[in-house]
């Protein structure tokens, strides 16, 4: 082979290529990163709404000496602890040796993700059918929910104050649920409407029983709406639940299929919920690859971001800066010195690019299967709206640290400008002093009940998050 001209050399030196993780991992690197996403999709499993995430991620947390935390308790440095916050946001502290003035590291990702929430009275019965109403939660295709298996998962705070937990779907011999959808011999009209439009919200009624509550004697009951009857006699013998306890209730209508292999190759994960849990897991397991650290380190793990991040579970609640108060009046510092010194991953998941629809992306600039997690400088809709656009110093700050550590990464960008847009949870955090870049798993049909993400860019997110951390 001829040797390299001066060009060749200085394109090679100069130029920028995406790194792709079967080009540049051995098989045995490769074997690790598929390790890591079976314990993944355990958590997964058990994590199909915000709350469950909370329990699976404490049980994680326990494993690894993490304590419970509440405000107000004692802090040292060398403690592990952890926030519940009202069951539905974590927070997971590891205090480090270094001066707490010099910051702490956020990971800062979202573990609730759009499904279809109940009424609060969702139970009726119309022509021989007994249906759950629902309002659906974050950014939906309506179209995607219909003719597939779904489960109710949630919690029902009864009259006493007793919370009961439902989780309906899952497991072998459940029954399932489901929406129905027109058969394509009556859909003319359907057919012709927007794809937006063919669906309405008002519209995702789920099937949850066509039989009428028989009596003692065999015989159908003579009571008014008995399908609605028999349903509500089921779930009152299973749960010691009414029809009143709905309105103190959150049930969730989510996807009833667990996460499971796609490809030949078993290289892609199919699964509802990796918006954004995939980067909440990792952002987890981070702090235990960096126990060793002398920075602080802060797992957060928030509620509502599907919703706008608004109330006391959501990112926009002051409860991540009222910790870091309180880490700096343990611990000695300033908390506007650490505030100003610390810096964020908000860790959510980017758009990857697809090949049946190039047209809506913009290549150069978007993410790519199994090329690492992407960095987005800025996010947001036509002119940067709703962005904080991270700085260039912090962009290289972090750049280095994934580049030390030998981290697969890309940058990445929502679309084409003018496509569409979207937002994370950067914005409130940067707008309370701390240097803020977003950084997430790419993501193919985001926000669909069936989300694909690359087992190598999982764990590329794994060693990003534990390198910053480190």
């Amino acid at each position: 082979m001829s040797e390299k001209t001066k060009g060749q050399t200085m394109k090679e030196e100069l130029f920028y290529k995406k790194k792709n993780a079967f080009e540049l991992k051995s098989a045995e690197e490769l074997n690790e990163a598929k390790e890591y996403a079976k314990k993944y999709v355990e958590w997964l499993d058990k994590s199909k709404t915000e709350r469950e995430a909370v329990n699976a991620s404490i049980e994680l947390l326990e494993k690894e000496g993490y304590k419970e935390y509440k405000l107000g308790d004692k802090i040292n440095a060398g403690d592990k602890l952890y926030l519940n916050n009202r069951g539905k946001s974590l927070f997971a502290i590891k205090v480090g040796s270094e001066n707490i003035e010099n910051g702490v590291r956020i990971c800062a990702a979202h573990i609730d993700s759009p499904r279809l929430d109940l009424k609060q009275h969702p139970l009726f019965e119309n022509d021989g059918f007994a249906y759950f109403k629902t309002h659906y939660y974050g950014g939906i295709r309506k179209y995607q929910w219909a003719t597939i298996p779904l489960a109710i998962h949630g919690v029902v705070t009864k009259a006493n104050g007793e919370n009961v937990d439902v989780r309906i779907g899952d497991e072998a011999g459940d029954p399932v649920f489901c929406i129905t959808d027109l058969l394509p011999h009556l859909a003319k009209d359907q057919n012709t409407r927007p794809l937006g439009q063919a669906f309405t919200g008002e519209g995702l009624n789920v099937v949850i029983g066509t039989s009428p509550f028989i009596e003692e004697d065999g015989k159908v009951t003579p009571a008014d709406e008995k399908i609605k009857l028999n349903v509500m006699i089921m779930l009152n013998e299973k749960y010691g639940i009414t029809e009143s306890d709905f309105m103190s209730a959150e049930l969730c209508i989510v996807p009833a299929q667990n996460a499971v292999d796609v490809g030949m190759d078993r290289w892609l994960i199919g699964s509802y919920g990796h918006d954004d849990r995939v980067c909440a897991y990792p952002a987890l397991t981070a702090l235990f690859d960096a126990k060793d650290s002398s920075h602080t380190c802060i797992a957060a793990l928030a509620d509502k971001e599907e919703t706008g991040s608004d109330g006391v579970t959501g990112m926009q609640c002051c409860l991540l800066f009222d910790i870091i108060d309180e880490l700096a009046k343990n611990l000695g510092g300033n908390t506007n010195v650490v505030r100003m010194n610390s810096k964020c991953l908000s860790a959510d998941v980017s758009a990857c690019y697809d090949p049946n629809y190039p047209e809506v992306s913009e290549k150069r600039n978007s993410a790519v299967l199994h090329c690492g997690l992407g960095l987005a400088k800025y996010t947001g809709s036509g002119g940067k709206g709703g962005t904080s656009d991270a700085s260039a110093e912090l962009v290289g700050f972090v750049r280095k640290i994934f580049d030390d550590a030998g981290v697969i990464w890309q940058t990445a960008e929502l679309g084409k400008v003018d496509m569409g847009g979207g937002g994370t949870v950067a914005k409130y955090i940067a707008n309370r002093n701390v240097d803020t870049v977003d950084i997430g798993v790419p993501v193919l049909s985001m926000h669909a009940p069936f989300e694909l993400i690359s087992k190598a860019d999982l764990f590329e997110a794994h060693r990003a998050f534990a390198a910053f951390c480190k």
